[in-house]
């Protein structure tokens, strides 16, 4: 069973569209980034898993429950750390715990999850005068209570430092191998690379790839990058270069040939540059990050191109499921109840 299925998911504010026509399979067990610029949607798309709000249009079935004719249900079973939440400033770290464990109906040391999170210490001081990085991890504490089937992380590393950081890859590691899926969304990409199985990349309210980081890469002439040192490199070189079989595309950069890889072996490339085009003195090799990925697939410019929008249509359609859509009807926008769940919303 899939433990997110978003099927045709459209959110519209007045005239602003923040989803549109949004297909999205989360299988069970991944650790799964969910990626996109400022203004993306990322965050009216999770909102609507947990039925914070209601979808204008489309179906989102969460861990085999309709979230919006079952939250209640979802929430039970989903840890959500938010990207907005406020704690209650006087209320230690213990109490806030020990008030999440009620309501779950969790027996267990509240103190265990705080040292789980690296601030034991600070479990009997008020939550007021933690900082922003003890807040965090506070919240991902609430969000462990009761090893839920889902986590919901939206951007959980904001506020901690490398360690930190480090300490809640650690977290997301530990709760997948116990076999909790992982939904994750951040705006920091060494943190989505260094967890995520598969990622999602949404922009304007669309979904423009999803895959592995490596799938990603094979789509995209992103793959990898030769940096080749020789002799002597001006635009005739670089001309010839270009021209190769397997060469996606060839530029002097800081008096070195950067030649990306299209499909073939970077080392047939290298011989034959070294063979027909100039003798090389010396080579790296470079794997695109996924920093540089997520600038090819949200560049704004590229998108709006025609070659862009057909990609996006290709993509789409590689990407949509076979069954029938479900034809939602429009609802009134309303906010769920929550019911003792380990989110905390402003």
């Amino acid at each position: 069973m899939s433990a997110i299925e978003i099927d045709g998911l459209t959110k519209r504010f007045g005239g602003v569209v923040a989803v549109n026509d949004l297909d999205l399979v989360v299988e069970e067990g991944e650790i799964f980034g969910f990626l996109g610029p400022n203004g993306a949607g990322k965050s009216t798309t999770i909102d609507t898993l947990l039925d914070f709000i209601r979808p204008t249009e489309g179906r989102v079935t969460v861990l085999g429950h309709d979230a919006q004719l079952e939250g209640k249900a979802v929430r039970r079973r989903t840890g959500v750390l938010p990207d907005a939440y406020d704690v209650y400033d006087r209320l230690s770290g213990r109490q806030h715990l020990e008030f999440v464990l009620e309501m779950k109906d969790v027996d267990a040391d509240p103190v265990a999850y705080l040292e789980r999170v690296g601030i034991a210490e600070a479990a009997d001081r008020k939550a007021g005068g933690y900082s922003k990085g003890m807040t965090q991890r506070l919240v991902l504490a609430m969000a462990l209570v009761g090893e839920p089937e889902l986590l919901i992380l939206d951007e959980p590393s904001t506020g901690l430092d490398p360690n930190g950081a480090r300490e809640m890859r650690e977290i997301i590691r530990q709760e997948n191998d116990r076999g909790a899926t992982v939904f994750f969304s951040s705006h920091i990409m060494e943190q989505v690379e260094a967890v995520c199985d598969r990622v999602a990349i949404i922009d304007r309210g669309e979904l423009v790839a999803v895959d592995t980081i490596d799938g990603l890469r094979d789509a995209t002439e992103t793959g990898e990058t030769l940096y080749v040192y020789a002799t002597e490199i001006d635009e005739e070189v670089v001309e010839g270069v270009a021209a190769l079989e397997g060469v996606g595309t060839a530029t002097i950069d800081d008096g070195r040939l950067r030649v990306t890889v299209d499909g073939v072996s970077k080392f047939a490339v290298l011989h034959a540059i070294d063979a027909e085009v100039v003798p090389i003195q010396d080579f790296s090799v470079a794997k695109s990050s996924l920093e540089d990925l997520f600038v090819r697939y949200t560049n704004a410019e590229a998108r709006n191109t025609e070659d862009g929008k057909n990609d996006r249509a290709d993509r789409k359609n590689d990407a949509a499921k076979n069954d029938e859509k479900n034809d939602a009807a429009k609802n009134d926008e309303k906010t769920a109840q929550t019911d003792g769940g380990s989110e905390v919303r402003t």
